[in-house]
């Protein structure tokens, strides 16, 4: 567990039993859209920027660069507003559905992924 991670976090027994967390104690947090499926940003959560997120209605991350917690657009103004929160089949990922307002990436673009497109064959059904 890592120093991040909170022994005693408030998250409920059952869903922090579910997750599984990397050696850091921290969980991949996917932050889409709520209304258009738009995939903004990718943030790190232990179990307490978890809590934080389910009890506030802004979403809460771990810094791994400052080991620190950090809530969504508290300096930049580019908040996100949770609309639910779901986690994968084996609990190693979350998918944040937010209202963002603002730019997502601390570049200043609406998303994390604008203009970073990697050449990939494209691949077929019959393939």
């Amino acid at each position: 567990m890592s120093q991040s991670q909170s022994q005693d976090s408030a998250l409920p027994a059952e869903v922090e039993e579910r997750l599984t967390f990397d050696a850091q104690g921290l969980v991949a947090a996917i932050v889409q859209q709520h209304d258009t499926g738009e995939v903004l940003m990718l943030g790190w959560m232990d179990a307490e920027a978890l809590h934080r997120t389910l009890t506030s209605g802004r979403v809460t991350f771990w810094s791994r660069s400052r080991q620190e917690y950090w809530r969504k657009g508290d300096t930049s103004g580019h908040r996100q507003y949770v609309r639910s929160v779901a986690m994968d089949c084996d609990g190693d990922a979350l998918l944040v559905r937010v209202d963002q307002i603002g730019a997502a990436c601390h570049t200043g673009t609406r998303t994390c992924f604008d203009g970073r497109d990697l050449q990939a064959v494209v691949g077929h059904e019959e393939d």
